[in-house]
């Protein structure tokens, strides 16, 4: 049996996620903005949670329906197969959102969601009651321009929380994001990277874990780890196919801060990630930054408007621009928040591409510096 499945994305990141799965074979791959979907059966289920570097996780579709009023959204999720995927002891909270929609009380559309899918089970299991004492179904409903969609998120945690950042510096970069930045730069372990501004060291440990080939969910859990239709045999098969690809090379990965204490996290974080052999990590200076190519920088300096001020984020922007403009064969790829970055920089960027940290807009500014 095929399942539809949806991968919602930080915006900005949908071809890559869609691109990764084509690249693990997966059909009908098609995105859109803020998710991309895709058929697939119970083990790209897992493949695709276990795998998945830029997408935030993978969401079982149940149905769509038209939703004007608290009717037509209670008889349209009543008509869905639930029973198909939730056991008779299965537990399943509703949480979601509306945009755009009629329907825009939140705790309404829950408690209207949550009636319809119980109505729909009784009416299966023949059943008054449902302690929910089982495995988790999350259920969850994105309702837009009076449409719901009804999915039930099969990942649990985000997958951008790999598990090997338990703690971060003060303006975390999501994992997703810097292994979209990676992707981007088309890093592929061959070539020396830079990360002047490492902080926690999301952006090495995501240059390494692509480097390696090593699948980013492989050694965590996931929701459906705990469904009685998806075999443990199954989730078993995937972590090792996903084992069977990894490479076993020497890598150039080197994170710097001027920050000791951000240092000492970066390391750690690496070798949860068991790619502490892989990343030199140093205290350091980015306005002093050095090296003679060639190589690439992959980098998210502060914003000036979470960890710095404005100002001192513009003298920052244009003293590293000063020290790169002595670099050769180098290739650069900054984020940033902040609008005037090209000026402060002192350079205008070859290329830009527009992402999303969490809410923050930002700009990939892309260099090719010969």
């Amino acid at each position: 049996m095929d399942y539809e499945l949806s991968v919602p994305c930080l915006f900005g990141l949908e071809g890559l996620a869609a691109d990764e799965l084509r690249r693990l074979k997966m059909e009908n791959v098609r995105a859109e903005n803020g998710r991309v979907l895709f058929s697939g059966n119970k083990e790209d289920i897992a493949r695709a949670n276990i795998n998945l570097r830029t997408g935030e996780r993978v969401l079982l579709v149940v149905g769509h329906c038209n939703a004007e009023s608290f009717n037509e959204l209670f008889e349209g999720v009543k008509n869905m197969p639930w029973e198909h995927y939730i056991p008779v002891d299965g537990a399943f909270p509703v949480k979601g959102h509306s945009l755009n929609s009629q329907l825009h009380s939140i705790p309404d559309c829950q408690s209207i969601v949550k009636k319809a899918v119980v109505e729909r089970l009784k009416m299966k299991f023949k059943a008054q009651w449902f302690k929910e004492t089982g495995a988790k179904y999350q259920i969850q409903f994105a309702i837009m321009n009076d449409v719901a969609w009804l999915y039930i998120d099969t990942s649990g945690a985000g997958l951008h929380k790999r598990g090997y950042r338990p703690v971060g510096n003060a303006a975390p970069l999501r994992e997703t994001l810097a292994a979209a930045m990676v992707s981007v730069a088309r890093y592929r372990g061959r070539e020396a990277v830079y990360d002047p501004f490492c902080g926690s060291g999301t952006i090495p440990i995501e240059a390494a874990l692509a480097a390696m080939n090593r699948a980013p969910g492989l050694n965590r859990r996931f929701a459906a780890d705990k469904w009685i239709w998806l075999k443990k045999d199954l989730w078993d098969t995937a972590r090792e196919e996903a084992r069977d690809r990894e490479f076993n090379g020497k890598y150039e990965i080197f994170g710097g801060d001027i920050d000791p204490e951000c240092i000492e996290i970066a390391t750690a974080n690496a070798k949860r990630a068991g790619v502490e052999q892989h990343i030199t990590f140093e205290v350091a200076d980015a306005r002093s930054f050095e090296h003679k190519g060639p190589g690439i920088i992959i980098s998210n300096p502060p914003y000036g408007e979470r960890v710095m001020e404005h100002r001192e984020a513009e003298r920052l922007y244009n003293q590293f621009g000063k020290v790169v403009k002595e670099l050769k064969d180098m290739k650069m790829y900054i984020l940033s928040s902040h609008t005037e970055f090209e000026r402060t920089f002192g350079r205008t960027a070859d290329k830009k591409r527009k992402l999303y940290n969490g809410m923050i807009k930002c700009d990939l500014y892309m260099y090719n510096i010969k």
